[in-house]
C-alpha cells in the first residue's frame, strides 16, 4: 500500500502556472458561431375529446408511458355533446 505524500512546512507546493493551459492551447470559446441558432421554444396544444372514461384513460395511458402528467391536463370540460368531454395539454416544444 502506497504512503500519502507528506509535506514539511519548509517543503515547496508545485506551481500554479504549471497547470494551467499555454497560451496557444485552443479553448472552446464562449462565442456562438453566427450560423447555429439557438432553438426557440413553441406551444404545442394537445386536445382529447371522447366519452369521460375515454378521455381518462388516454391521459392515465399518456402518463403510463412517460409522456405527460395526470396533473398537467386540464380538468374535464363538457362539450356540446351530450356524454363527451375535452382535456388540453399545452406543451413548450423546441424548434429549430
Amino acid at each position: 500500500m502506497a504512503q500519502p505524500e507528506k509535506f514539511d512546512d519548509n517543503q515547496e507546493f508545485p506551481q500554479a502556472e504549471q497547470y494551467l493551459p499555454s497560451e496557444d492551447f485552443d479553448a472552446p470559446t464562449l462565442k456562438q458561431s453566427p450560423q447555429k441558432r439557438l432553438p426557440k421554444r413553441e406551444p404545442i396544444k394537445h386536445l382529447l375529446i371522447g366519452s369521460p372514461k375515454a378521455v381518462t384513460s388516454t391521459i392515465h395511458f399518456l402518463q403510463v408511458i412517460g409522456y405527460a402528467n395526470v396533473g398537467d391536463w386540464s380538468q374535464l370540460i363538457p362539450t356540446e355533446n351530450p356524454d363527451e368531454v375535452m382535456s388540453i395539454l399545452i406543451r413548450q416544444i423546441l424548434t429549430p
